[in-house]
């Protein structure tokens, strides 16, 4: 792991020296040899004192190495705007190495600093390249949210050592060690926010709207999944515990979920109404995480691989939008099929992606979760089918209301989209119909 983690410090000070499409390209370069020489498929690989990667962790550092090349491809106004072109390179790299960090450290002490480490860059992308002043607001919001909740994490970290005299994450499996609810909370709080569990959920939308493209895309694509990448770690350790006291956690997300689902057929702002899609997707990761089945951890995985692709991708279909006419809004973005049918296509696709339509990767996410969700209660089912046809409901609602209907009258003068942008898309969206391809991948981590 060490070698991929030197690649990226190695390729920071560049960020001065390039030029920006060149370090897109590395970023890609870097996505490839990854792929191929990242991980073995065997339990673990590049397995050190410090450092080591699963294949739960493989999926989610090659996710960020991919988002982060995306993320230079879509920001290209940054480039033509020479909008501190260089430091805006250089917060990307240094986000891209935290989550490289992240997922891939075996301590448990190290993964609470590199976690909250990547809050900074995070912040520094909202609050410097963001669109309107609430992006203060909006930056405090994210940060206090999630140092709030990670403080107790960290006190029972502590405990934890002086009970187990190990932080190592693989030794966590051999372990038993008996706690308390108070322990219980303060382990998964964090994370909870993070994820975002309903109740907790009012930073993202804050965020989404005020960050550049850039900063919605690895949110969205990377930054949610710490949380549930930090839940299926802690699980293994806080077991018992789970099992007890899960099932609170099990109904409020799924309850949220139905809210949120709600709130999104009332919104007018593109990126708010993803970004609320966001919450009401992750609350079914976290109501199949939390039933601690076989089904349901391999599920949340899925679903988080695929979200993170899916959404990114909306997220961009959204800024296209926004950089033409100048307002995220529906009102003023509609009718947008008779200046643009190429990229109606790709709302189309990206929309049908969100939904679960086949042959997509949150399809087989969806199956699973539902299969361990309905499993645990059949009560459940009530709540899961509202959910699934909200989520059909706000979703065709997006699509429709933005690109049919008449166009807005002040609107005299439109450009398709360019060679960059259909890339981007198209980027996104072959992974997502792809990687169904390889369930073994998603399925065969536990």
């Amino acid at each position: 792991m060490l070698k991929f983690i030197f690649l990226v410090i190695f390729a920071t000070p560049l960020c001065f020296l390039l030029d920006y499409w060149v370090m897109v390209s590395f970023l890609f370069l870097f996505s490839f040899i990854y792929m191929v020489f990242g991980c073995s498929f065997s339990f673990v690989s590049g397995l050190g004192y410090y450092f080591g990667a699963d294949v739960l962790s493989y999926g989610l550092i090659l996710l960020s190495f991919w988002i982060c090349a995306l993320m230079l491809l879509a920001s290209s106004s940054i480039f033509t705007s020479s909008n501190y072109v260089s430091l805006f390179l250089l917060m990307n790299l240094f986000l891209l190495l935290f989550l490289l960090l992240t997922f891939s450290t075996s301590s448990f002490l190290f993964f609470y600093v590199f976690f909250e480490s990547s809050l900074i860059p995070t912040f520094f992308l909202v609050l410097g390249w963001g669109y309107q002043p609430e992006r203060v607001q909006a930056g405090v919001y994210l940060v206090f949210y999630t140092l709030f909740a990670s403080l107790p994490l960290l006190l029972s970290i502590f405990n934890f050592y002086f009970g187990i005299f190990t932080l190592n994450i693989y030794l966590f499996f051999s372990v038993s060690f008996g706690a308390g609810v108070y322990v219980y909370l303060a382990m998964i709080l964090a994370f909870l926010v993070k994820l975002p569990m309903f109740i907790f959920h009012l930073w993202l939308p804050k965020a989404h709207v005020e960050a550049p493209v850039a900063g919605s895309m690895i949110l969205a694509g990377v930054l949610l999944k710490l949380g549930g990448y930090g839940l299926l770690r802690v699980f293994s350790l806080i077991y018992f515990l789970g099992v007890t006291f899960n099932y609170f956690f099990i109904g409020v997300s799924l309850v949220g979920g139905v809210l949120v689902s709600l709130i999104c057929l009332r919104q007018v702002d593109l990126k708010s109404l993803i970004a609320y899609s966001s919450v009401a997707h992750m609350g079914i990761v976290l109501g199949g995480l939390m039933t601690l089945s076989y089904w349901g951890m391999s599920g949340s995985y899925t679903l988080m691989i695929a979200h993170g692709l899916c959404s990114s991708g909306m997220f961009c279909l959204a800024n296209i939008s926004y950089e033409r006419l100048g307002s995220r809004s529906l009102l003023i973005n509609k009718g947008l099929i008779n200046f643009m049918p190429g990229m109606s296509l790709w709302w189309f696709l990206l929309c049908s992606s969100n939904i679960s339509a086949p042959p997509t990767l949150n399809l087989l996410g969806e199956i699973s979760l539902f299969n361990s969700i309905i499993s645990w209660s059949w009560i459940t089912m009530f709540l899961l089918s509202f959910l699934s046809f909200f989520s059909a409901g706000y979703t065709l609602y997006l699509y429709s209301y933005s690109q049919h209907g008449s166009g807005f009258s002040c609107l005299y003068s439109f450009s398709s989209g360019t060679y960059r942008e259909y890339l981007l898309l198209c980027l996104h969206w072959l992974p997502l119909n792809l990687l169904i391809l390889n369930v073994g991948l998603f399925f065969n981590w536990l």
